[in-house]
């Protein structure tokens, strides 16, 4: 199978933002097929050292690969980046010089059905970005009660029929477990209905699935508490959203840094793809950068 690279979102704003040069020591704690760490490599060599973490084994294979002609400057590291400070621990770092935060799906993951995180192709209702990790789409669909998958729908997708989707799908798993992206989707879509044409139906019911199986919003959370500490003075932390609960967070985040005197944010607004990216990567669309550092 023909590896898909997913092409990474604002690398030139990630690269300024880092104010990267020869000799740094930096963190791309969602490092996937390895885009940004690329584009971070080159300047930060020679001398220098990547560090990238990612909780899919199958990503960080391909990256290693990737990464090839920088042997000897990049360190990759199986795990979740709310651990960041024991994996670091792991290889004897204390401090770093800037951390990335790429959030959200790769289009590595997207592209492959197995995963199942995307209804367009049909595959096991899986979502995991960590395949070692018990919990699956599939085990929070047929088990949990109704109130809990209307909570769960809400919570994380913001999914305004949560109701009376959670009532269907308790319904329709009476008669069989619901076990593919399709069934998933097609079941979403009836209650839904085609009434936005510019997202799928069953788009929020996925991304709120996606965030309780992966318990990204702790994950992020913990992980940029862990980040700020390991940052050195000057050093910077940049952060892509997706979505408005990751932006949200990481906003309230820098604030209360901010106030405790540990950070200086840099971007007082997000920063938002150019118009020639979002033509060329419409999967840039959402994305919202925010910058702080090290004070």
């Amino acid at each position: 199978m023909q590896i898909q690279y997913h092409i990474p979102v604002m690398p030139k704003e990630a690269i300024e933002y880092l104010n990267l040069r020869a000799g740094m020591r930096i963190v791309d704690a969602t490092v996937g097929t390895g885009g940004h760490a690329l584009k971070i490599l080159e300047k930060i060599t020679p001398g220098g050292l990547l560090i990238g973490i990612d909780k899919d084994k199958e990503a960080l294979e391909i990256t290693g690969q990737r990464l090839n002609d920088y042997k000897g400057f990049f360190q990759l590291l199986y795990g979740d980046f709310r651990y960041l400070d024991s994996l670091l621990e792991q290889i004897g770092v204390k401090k770093v010089d800037g951390i990335l935060f790429d959030l959200g799906v790769s289009m590595h993951q997207l592209s492959n059905p197995q995963r199942g995180f995307s209804f367009q192709q049909n595959g096991p209702l899986d979502m995991r970005l960590d395949r070692e990790s018990f919990i699956s789409a599939y085990d929070l669909v047929n088990n949990l009660n109704e109130d809990e998958i209307s909570n769960l729908l809400w919570t994380f997708g913001q999914e305004k029929k949560h109701n009376r989707i959670a009532r269907f799908l308790v319904k329709e798993r009476e008669k069989n477990p619901i076990q593919t992206t399709q069934q998933l989707a097609q079941i979403v879509a009836k209650v839904v209905g085609f009434y936005q044409k510019r997202i799928h139906p069953a788009t929020r019911t996925f991304q709120a699935l996606r965030i309780a199986v992966n318990r990204e919003l702790e994950a992020l959370s913990e992980g940029i508490d862990k980040a700020v500490e390991l940052l050195n003075p000057k050093s910077r932390i940049v952060v892509i959203s997706f979505h408005s609960l990751e932006d949200r967070i990481v906003k309230h985040k820098f604030k209360d840094f901010a106030l405790k005197n540990k950070l200086k944010i840099i971007t007082k607004k997000p920063l938002r793809p150019t118009k020639q990216e979002v033509m060329e990567n419409p999967s840039s669309r959402s994305a919202k950068m925010r910058v702080a550092e090290r004070v």
